[in-house]
Order: structure tokens, then C-alpha cells, then sequence
């Protein structure tokens, strides 16, 4: 470089040049090599910073700083820091810079104050976990404060032939990325009391709808003045049913309703085909005909007390009723289905783990979330949870090629027949969501009101609340 400065401004030449080109060109020219110069200097300083940062990983300096120490903190709801702490200890061997912080959360205030502490974090100092649970229709809410996951920790072809379906539409944003990786998969399946179905000849709850009402009004026992004493299936009402809300998602989707646009901000409810689904759920608690009542005890409660012979709930309300009554013989069995559908359809709802926006090393973050993924970590975990955490299962795989490992299991291999068929939509506020749909079963069960009303208002009342969480 030195010798081409010398060239320019050498004297011998310098006459000739003159007289060849004008000397607003010979300054032109030599701006314009100085600046090829500099830009050829910056490109290669770039890819050498590139390279340092590599460290054989995928090439982002955000993974492995050379020798920076690394601290992520891992908020996580159903394992204890005792079956954690083995899996964790394995990637920090791994990963010797990384230190992985786990802090088990409750469930009761989990969603109140995960979110409120991803919004503080983007305007005070106040920190967000790096690594959090979201619930598998919470994306369109929360997606604005979190890091999406990284092509180069997985793509998006691996991640739909790694995990079900349902968990590709779920975690997917609207902006396309995808925001998590699932922990488990779960769904609704239906609980069974064995002995009272034993006592009609039946060993396992009927697989279509029509035959199981038929059975479930067998089940249901009246007294003298006809008030319900024990019930055949828990459907009808809201307040006293755990999973209202997902049961009449389950049945909208079943029924191909279009429930939520592509902004995922607009419901839409007051229709034909919604109209119908809500009518055929709550004439279960109207009537003489009814299998069940608003002035029952809860369905959970009714079940472990032996006087509900089937109930609607996720796989984990095993652990309820274990808990709560250890003598009562139960089983699971899939959702009933429709006669007329061509595919069975069923219902997801299970949690997946995402890396916050405030994230200082988001990569790392992804990465141990792929890790946890894995299937020696699925099968450990799975293990360790009914070893350590004194549970009859632990959480059901959400990997496809573990789908074999389920079949046969206790409380789990209904999971194993639903997985590939379940579906959920992106409520993003669910609890405000769930919250409506209750208020709308209860007006019509228990108020008189018209349904098409009802659901009116559920529809308004929804809309609005999607237009501020969802924007």
C-alpha cells in the first residue's frame, strides 16, 4: 500500500499525469482506492471476528464468547430443582462457560408473573428469566417479548419432523418464526371409573359420540325427586367443570369452526356451526334428560369420590385424583369422535420452553432448550419425575419418534393414539378467553339466556381483549 501512495505522488510521473487527465479525476481516482482499500480492510476484520466467535458452534458470537462465563436463568413449573439438576449438570459439562440458574415457579401466579416481568424488563431494570414455560395458545401474546427460535439451532423443516403437528401451528408467530420447543405434549382424554362402567358390562369408554351419551345417560342415577346422584360424563355447565374452556374448544374444532382470523385478534363465535356446538353442551345440564347439574361438586371432586363415571381433563389430573382418593380404579381412554369426519380430531394442550427478548445470549439460551429436547434427556427426565418426584408418570414425550415409548403405559397411552391428530388455536390471552366462554355457558345454563346472545357478547368481549394482548 505503501508503494501505490508513492506512484500517486511521485513527481516524475506527476507532469504527465497533468497533462493526460484533468486533476479533479487523479483526486477522484485516489478517493475512490483509498476507499476500496479501507472496505477490503473491513470485510476481512469482520470475517476474522466471525471466526473467533465460531468456536465450531453455528457461528454466532452470542453462543461462545471465547471464555466469557455464561449465567441463564431457567424458570420451569412442574420439576423440582432435584430432578432437574442432574440434566443440567450434563449440559454445563458440556459447556463448561455456562451456568444454568433453575427456579421452579407456581403454577397459581405463573402467568400474571411471567408476563408482567417480560414488560417490565423492556423499560426497567427489572429482569426477565432467560429461559421461561409458555402454554402452548399463549404465542400471539407473548411473542413480542421473546427471542424466536434460531435456523441455526434448528430449522424449521427438522422441527416439524422432530415434534407433533400441533406443536408446529402452536409455537409458529405470525411473523413466521417459531417461538418454542415443547416440553411434553398433552391433551384431553377422557377419565373413566372402571368399576361403575363394569357395572353396565363396559371395560373402556365407547369411541364415538353417539354411543358415548347413550352410555353416559345409563350411568347418570336420579333420585326420588330427580336431583343427579351420580353422574355418567361431566359436560353442560362451567363453573363446575375444570376444563370447560378446552372442552368447547375441543368441540369447535371438531366441528371445523373457523375460530380465530389470521391477525389473531378476531374470534369469531355468533354463527351457525358455533350456535350448535354450545347448544349441544349445554343441553347436557337442561332438561329431564340431563347427566349433569350446575349444583354438582366439581367434576374432579365427584370423580375421586366415585360418584362421576367419566370426565373430560388433561393427563395430569391423574395426579388429583391419586392424591386425593388412592383406592379408586380409573383409566384414560382418546376423545369420542364424529362418525362424519374423515380424521380424528383431537385436543392439545401441554407447554413448550422460549427465550426471552432480554435475553444477553439468546443462542445458548435455544440451545440448551434443544438439548433438554432430546431423547436420552425426554427419557431421563421421564424417569427421574416418578423416581424423584414421587409421580405415577412423568411428562409425555413430545418427540414423534418417542410415540412408541407411551403405547401401553398408564394414564399416558391415550396421548400415544391423539398426539398426531390434536389441534389447538392461538388464543393468546387464554385465561381472559377461557374466561368468556365460561361466562357465556354459565348465562345460558344457568340465566335463560338465548345462546346466540350469549355467545354475542363472549364474541365482543373476546375481540376486544385480543385487540390489546394480541396486537
Amino acid at each position: 500500500m505503501a508503494n501505490l501512495f508513492e506512484k500517486l505522488g511521485n513527481t516524475s510521473t506527476a507532469e504527465p499525469m497533468k497533462k493526460k487527465f484533468p486533476l479533479p479525476i487523479i483526486i477522484f481516482a485516489t478517493v475512490a482506492v483509498i476507499l476500496v482499500i479501507l472496505i477490503i480492510v473491513l470485510f476481512v476484520a469482520n470475517g476474522k471476528r466471525k471466526n473467533e466467535g465460531n468456536n465450531g458452534e453455528t457461528g454466532n458470537s452470542s453462543i461462545n464468547t471465547s471464555n466469557e462465563n455464561i449465567t441463564l436463568a431457567y424458570w420451569g413449573l412442574w420439576e423440582s430443582e432435584a430432578v432437574m439438576a442432574p440434566i443440567i449438570k450434563k449440559f454445563e459439562d458440556q459447556n463448561p462457560n455456562v451456568k444454568i440458574q433453575y427456579s421452579q415457579q407456581r403454577f397459581s401466579n405463573y402467568e400474571s408473573k411471567t408476563y408482567t416481568r417480560l414488560q417490565q424488563s423492556t423499560s426497567s431494570s427489572e429482569p426477565a428469566p432467560d429461559i421461561l414455560r409458555i402454554h402452548n395458545t399463549w404465542v400471539p401474546k407473548y411473542a413480542k417479548y421473546l427471542s424466536p427460535l434460531p435456523s441455526s439451532i434448528m430449522s424449521r423443516e427438522e422441527y416439524s419432523q422432530t415434534f407433533y403437528a400441533t406443536s408446529l401451528e402452536d409455537f409458529t408467530g405470525k411473523d413466521n418464526n417459531l417461538y418454542a420447543i415443547p416440553w411434553s405434549i398433552d391433551g384431553l382424554m377422557i377419565f373413566y371409573n372402571k368399576q361403575l362402567l363394569q357395572k353396565e358390562g363396559v371395560s373402556t369408554p365407547p369411541t364415538d359420540w353417539d354411543s358415548l351419551i347413550e352410555l353416559a345417560g345409563k350411568l347418570t342415577k336420579k333420585n326420588s325427586s330427580g336431583a343427579i346422584e351420580q353422574s355418567g360424563l361431566a359436560m353442560g355447565t362451567a363453573k363446575n367443570i375444570k376444563h370447560a374452556g378446552e372442552i368447547i374448544s375441543f368441540l369447535l374444532l371438531q366441528n371445523n369452526v373457523p375460530i380465530i382470523d389470521e391477525t389473531r385478534t378476531t374470534v369469531s363465535l355468533n354463527n351457525s356451526r358455533s350456535i350448535s356446538v354450545f347448544e349441544m353442551y349445554t343441553n347436557f345440564a337442561k332438561g329431564e334428560t340431563a347427566i349433569w347439574s350446575s349444583s354438582l361438586r366439581s367434576d374432579l371432586e365427584m370423580f375421586y369420590s366415585g360418584k362421576l363415571a367419566m370426565m373430560i381433563a388433561p393427563s395430569w389430573r391423574a395426579f388429583d385424583i391419586i392424591n386425593s382418593n388412592s383406592t379408586i380404579e380409573f383409566g384414560t381412554a382418546p376423545l369420542p369422535q364424529l362418525i362424519a369426519n374423515e380424521e380424528p380430531v383431537y385436543f392439545s394442550t401441554y407447554w413448550g420452553d422460549t427465550v426471552s427478548k432480554d435475553c444477553k445470549y439468546p443462542e445458548m439460551a435455544w440451545k440448551f432448550i434443544k438439548f433438554l429436547s432430546e431423547k436420552e434427556q425426554q427419557l431421563e427426565l421421564f424417569s427421574s419425575s416418578v423416581s424423584n418426584g414421587q409421580r405415577a408418570f412423568g411428562e409425555p414425550y413430545s418427540l414423534v419418534e418417542l410415540q412408541d415409548e407411551m403405547e401401553g403405559k398408564a394414564y399416558i397411552s391415550a396421548i400415544a393414539e391423539m398426539a398426531p391428530y390434536m389441534k389447538s388455536w392461538q388464543m393468546g390471552d387464554e385465561s381472559s378467553v377461557k374466561g368468556y366462554i365460561n361466562e357465556a355457558i354459565t348465562s345460558i345454563v344457568e340465566g335463560g339466556t338465548r345462546v346466540e346472545t350469549a355467545l354475542r357478547n363472549a364474541e365482543s368481549n373476546i375481540n376486544q381483549q385480543l385487540a390489546q394482548t394480541n396486537k
